[in-house]
């Protein structure tokens, strides 16, 4: 019977340390949360949680490590403080799976990039808002002198007709109106060059108008040099003023004709087939009417039709089949050649 009571008792001691145990038992941040009202702040949460929930200390296993090579030593822990470095890196050692504190950022596979699209580019946005406000502000500007032109652009004014000189803005505004013709006219040939010869670059989408915009603008200049060094050797300078009004009034109607072919062509899908068919009837059209004018200005009188013909051909057709080429030229040395970029890929490759 004592031995009965014994092993009772002591039965009965194991079961109130198993249910102190159990009461002492820390309970799980649920458990607490629980506790609280429904209606209990996060900051009330955390605090709850803090005060019934205390870290426990790490205890590290103390088993052998049986993962190393059968016939190989047993391998040095990676908390050993003495290990070199390469010890402690391994093929895992920088994933971010076993990193949890630090962000592993998106798994999975990569999705195609957008494709590059002209509506979308804000460099071009840019240019073409820059040429609509430059048209605006300089056709305000420049009206007058516009207007003039074009109502006597067919009439030739004689020597005792006085002659109305433009204002420093007007003139200002008539090289701003240059400078737009230049960018529609670059951004015209960005397009052909995207289209049928490549449409990749070694520089920035930007930089390659910048260079076209760079080689039309110098095409005008020395156009207009030209035009002043011929026309003041052979002619009054009375007749090269009324040339150069003209030849402004030419260029900036130019860049207004143009400029909606170019807006079509960037935002609403105009084929390039039909923008090359308008953007050379244009052209052809003013260069037309540029040796009507020059014909009217230095050939009317003299009779001189072939002179008109050889003057035309040196100051307008050579500059316009040398601004193709030098435009050209800068394309093939901005591409990107699909041979240098196959051997470019070999060489990475290796």
């Amino acid at each position: 019977m004592q031995q009965e009571d014994s092993i009772a008792s002591a039965e009965m001691q194991q079961g109130r340390q198993g249910a102190a145990v159990r009461v002492q038992k820390q309970p799980t941040p649920a458990e607490v949360i629980g506790w609280l009202p429904k209606n209990a702040t996060p900051e009330q949460q955390d605090s709850a949680i803090q005060a019934h929930i205390k870290p426990s200390k790490i205890r590290w296993s103390n088993r052998p490590d049986t993962l190393h090579l059968p016939g190989q030593p047993v391998g040095k822990s990676w908390r050993d403080v003495t290990l070199p470095r390469y010890y402690k890196e391994s093929f895992f050692s920088k994933s971010p799976l076993f990193h949890p504190e630090q962000p592993g950022g998106r798994l999975g596979v990569a999705g195609d990039p957008v494709p590059y699209s002209v509506a979308s580019d804000n460099v071009i946005t840019g240019i073409l808002l820059s040429c609509f406000i430059i048209c605006m502000v300089g056709y305000t500007k420049s009206k007058r002198f516009i207007q003039r032109q074009a109502k006597n652009f067919f009439y030739v004014q004689h020597g005792e007709t006085t002659v109305i000189s433009e204002t420093s803005s007007e003139l200002r505004f008539q090289f701003f109106l240059m400078l737009q013709t230049c960018l529609q006219l670059s951004l015209l040939f960005f397009f052909y060059t995207r289209a049928t010869i490549s449409d990749t670059f070694i520089v920035e989408q930007y930089k390659v108008i910048g260079w076209f915009t760079g080689g039309i603008l110098a095409y005008f200049l020395l156009k207009i040099a030209a035009y002043s060094i011929v026309d003041m050797t052979f002619f009054d300078a009375k007749k090269n003023e009324q040339w150069l009004k003209s030849f402004f009034f030419i260029v900036s109607t130019e860049g207004l004709l143009i400029f909606p072919v170019v807006m079509l062509m960037a935002y609403f899908g105009l084929e390039l087939h039909h923008a090359m068919i308008y953007s050379s009837f244009i052209i052809i059209l003013l260069k037309i009417l540029s040796f009507y004018k020059t014909y009217l200005i230095f050939f009317r009188y003299k009779g001189s039709f072939l002179q008109n013909i050889l003057y035309f051909c040196a100051l307008e057709v050579i500059p316009l089949l040398a601004l193709w080429g030098v435009l050209a030229t800068i394309n093939s040395y901005l591409k990107i050649n699909d041979k240098e970029d196959s051997n470019f890929s070999t060489k990475a490759c290796k």
